[in-house]
């Protein structure tokens, strides 16, 4: 008897547990401590109260429509959680489920494949069984609050007096989270605002496109000012201001930024830089793409997927227009990629055709030294028409570890230099363990991709060569914190002195490495602006 009592209030307990965690816990995990559970949570008063209020079968209805609210609410936190913690932004319950397949072959590429099926499994057991819990610990507490009715009424009483006090002086133990709280309101208020705004944007998007002063200009006035000139676009992967700026990275990144700045000057090389506002934060490499090359927001994958399936005038189609030939290096691909005809490339390159038979670096398929190496190799060949390229550079990608290691260009080969590093150092699972070792790792790896540009500008660069490099984004909360913001730095490398001239009003500053500050432009300003500075 014993036994069975005290197995029945475990239970009893547990279920007041998994349901006050519910209402109260925070979506962002840098919120997480003991402190953070110390609230009061009105929609469990007055899901008390209404239970109470009501008579016979309705009780039942009040139970099992709140467990299914309290199990979709469940459901949204774990969401929330893992996509302001990798994304810096919460879910989006329409656009956002195109992103399981990318998050599943990082996991795998980064922990194996019986991991990343171990991991979705357990997501969907989850989802299937929580509202079921849910219910059924909801039923728990109704029992006991029927036993004891009179002390429910005065406890709920109390606590509703508390938080309308505790509201009105807006006690908070954690910032941002009032002890008074309506998290779990405002958490399911979020979604169905969310769902709104995505109803609501396609309009908006398509009358946004619309718009646009370069659709019409004749390739003969386009691009004049860099005419003969090879130009490459280069995305650096999670290169945000943080890089140069947070005390945790800046110092080695910028030592690494200035004395390319003074290699490069040496070999008559002259660097502005600036800032632009990436439309996304930890991931979603491509709407950086998209945006910057468009001169549209495209903060979404609903927005990336009208952009394509439309005729926006692109750089790349600038450039085309004009007489350069182009050509995109996409080493994380892996499998045919149709959006490519939007953005008109004459030779699109992946991991399957630069050339590479080294090994891969957890998720990174070829290291930034080889994609610069093959863009030498294959675009760059004597008497070329002028090219312009677009580079993703991909080792600084997440999970950050291992990292390849400088060789001598002449050494780069076929990639297989590189098959004794892809394990030294750290291992995913071992690097992510501590704080510190996964931010030393995302340091070493800007650290490397940087200094691979670098490396190539002194070794390749001529008086022909330009070269625009930026951040796609800023990396995930876990490397910068969830105050970050999503700035990225910008770069533009010339030899020629009339290039930079171009752009002397756009207040930039000399070198590498940008002045705190330096202008910041959102992401999406940039095509018109270099458009028009180089007409």
């Amino acid at each position: 008897m014993a036994v069975r009592t005290a197995l029945r209030w475990t239970g009893t307990l547990l279920g007041a547990a998994v349901v006050y965690c519910t209402l109260v816990s925070p979506d962002r995990l840098t919120q997480y401590s003991a402190a953070s559970f110390v609230r009061i949570p009105i929609e469990g008063l007055l899901l008390v109260a209404l239970f109470l209020a009501a008579r016979g079968r309705m009780r039942t209805v009040v139970l099992g429509a709140a467990g299914v609210l309290l199990g979709v609410l469940i459901i949204v936190r774990l969401f929330n959680l893992g996509f302001y913690t990798a994304l810096s932004r919460p879910f989006d319950p329409v656009l956002d489920w195109v992103l399981l397949r990318p998050a599943f072959e990082l996991v795998e590429s980064s922990v194996g494949r019986a991991a990343a099926v171990g991991a979705a499994v357990a997501l969907g057991l989850v989802v299937l069984s929580v509202p079921v819990v849910m219910t059924f610990a909801l039923r728990r507490l109704g029992r006991l609050a029927l036993r004891h009715p009179a002390s429910t009424t005065r406890a709920t009483a109390a606590l509703a007096v508390a938080w309308a006090l505790l509201a009105l002086l807006n006690v908070q133990f954690v910032h941002g989270l009032p002890v008074a709280s309506d998290g779990a309101t405002g958490a399911l208020g979020d979604q169905v605002a969310l769902v709104r705004r995505d109803i609501n944007d396609g309009q908006k998007f398509d009358s946004q496109s619309a718009v646009d002063a370069f659709r019409d200009v004749p390739g003969a006035r386009l691009l004049t000012a860099l005419r003969g000139k090879d130009v490459l676009f280069t995305f650096v992967e999670s290169y945000g201001r943080s890089a140069v700026q947070d005390p945790q990275y800046a110092p080695v990144v910028g030592a690494t930024l200035d004395e390319g700045t003074r290699r490069l000057a040496a070999a008559g090389f002259s660097a502005r830089s600036g800032f632009l506002t990436s439309p996304t934060a930890g991931g979603g490499s491509w709407l950086a793409h998209d945006t910057l090359l468009s001169g549209l927001w495209v903060d979404n994958q609903r927005r990336s997927d009208t952009l394509l399936a439309g005729d926006r005038f692109t750089v790349n189609a600038a450039f085309r227009r004009a007489g350069w030939h182009i050509a995109g290096l996409m080493p994380a691909n892996d499998r045919d990629w149709p959006q490519g005809r939007y953005f008109q490339y004459h030779d699109l390159y992946d991991s399957r055709n630069m050339g590479y038979r080294g090994p891969k670096f957890s998720y990174v398929p070829v290291p930034d030294q080889f994609t610069l190496a093959s863009f030498q190799r294959l675009e760059r060949t004597p008497g070329h028409q002028p090219v312009f390229g677009e580079i993703a550079l991909v080792s600084s990608h997440a999970p950050w570890t291992p990292i390849p290691q400088l060789v001598g260009w002449d050494e780069v080969g076929d990639g297989t230099v590189y098959n004794s590093m892809s394990t030294a150092g750290d291992p995913p699972d071992v690097a992510w363990r501590t704080s510190e070792k996964i931010r030393t790792a995302y340091r070493n790896s800007i650290v490397y991709s940087l200094s691979s540009l670098i490396s190539y500008v002194q070794r390749y660069g001529d008086d022909n060569l330009v070269v625009v490099f930026l951040g796609d984004h800023q990396p995930s909360p876990i490397i910068v914190g969830d105050q970050a913001g999503r700035d990225v730095p910008i770069t533009i490398v010339a030899h020629d002195q009339k290039v930079l001239d171009r752009v002397a009003g756009w207040g930039w500053t000399d070198g590498l490495r940008p002045d705190p500050q330096a202008p910041v432009w959102p992401m999406s300003a940039f095509r018109d602006r270099f458009l028009t500075a180089f007409a």
